[in-house]
C-alpha cells in the first residue's frame, strides 16, 4: 500500500487505527492531545488537521476517540478533565464537578505574585473588556497566550462569550479583580489617559 493510500482511505477500513504497536492510542490522538492541552481557544478541526498533516476525516474520527478515552469508556480511566466541542471546535477543560476543587487550588493554594506581563495583561482586559485574546496581542505586541491562561487560572478574568463570526473568545474581568483592588464596580477604577505617553493608543475613549 502506498502512503497515498494510507492517506486517503477511510480510516474504518484500516484495522484498529486506535491502537498503536503498545496497545495504546495511535499516534495521532497523542499529537492531537498536546495540541489541545495548550490551546486557549476551540480549535477547528480543519485547524487540527492542518497542523498533525493528516485527512480530515482521520482527525474527526481521531478527536471522537479522545474523547470517549478520557470519558473512560471501553474500560479507559476517566479523566478529571474533559474534550469539549464549542463554538465549532474542540478544547480540553475540567471537569464541572471538579471546579471547586480547582478553584480552591488556584486561588488559595498557589499564591505566586503575578509578572508584570500578567498585570499588564490584565490592565488591557479591565479597560477594553471584553475584548479578544488576538486584540489583547495587537495592543501590547507581543503573544499573550500563557498569560491569559495565567490570569483565567487565578479566576481574574473570564471567557464572557464567544463570537459567532470569527470563533474568538472574548474575556472580561471577574468579581475576583474587584474584591483584589478593594473596589465595588469597573467605574472606580482609576483614569488611564494620564498615565499614557500619548494620552492614547488604543483607549481614546476610556477614562
Amino acid at each position: 500500500m502506498t502512503l497515498d493510500a494510507v492517506h486517503t482511505s477511510d480510516p474504518a477500513t484500516q484495522g484498529d487505527p486506535a491502537e498503536d504497536a503498545a496497545g495504546g492510542l495511535a499516534p495521532i490522538e497523542r499529537k492531537l492531545e498536546a495540541l489541545l492541552m495548550v490551546a486557549d481557544e476551540p480549535q477547528s478541526l480543519i485547524h487540527l488537521a492542518t497542523a498533525v498533516d493528516r485527512p480530515l476525516a482521520e482527525v474527526k474520527a481521531a478527536v471522537k476517540r479522545l474523547v470517549a478515552d478520557f470519558d473512560g469508556v471501553a474500560g479507559t480511566v476517566r479523566r478529571g478533565f474533559e474534550l469539549r466541542e464549542v463554538a465549532g471546535g474542540w478544547r480540553i477543560y475540567v471537569r464541572p464537578e471538579h471546579d471547586l476543587v480547582v478553584a480552591d487550588f488556584v486561588l488559595t493554594q498557589n499564591p505566586s505574585r503575578l509578572s508584570q506581563a500578567a498585570l499588564e495583561t490584565l490592565a488591557v482586559i479591565a479597560y477594553k473588556q471584553p475584548i479578544s485574546r488576538g486584540a489583547v496581542a495587537s495592543i501590547r505586541a507581543v503573544n499573550v497566550d500563557s498569560v491569559v491562561r495565567t490570569l483565567l487560572g487565578r479566576g481574574l478574568i473570564t471567557e464572557a462569550f464567544t463570537d459567532s463570526e470569527t470563533g474568538a473568545i472574548n474575556y472580561a474581568t471577574t468579581d475576583l479583580l474587584l474584591s483584589q483592588l478593594g473596589i465595588n464596580s469597573l467605574d472606580e477604577m482609576p483614569y488611564i489617559s494620564p498615565l499614557l505617553a500619548d494620552g492614547a493608543d488604543g483607549f481614546e475613549d476610556l477614562p
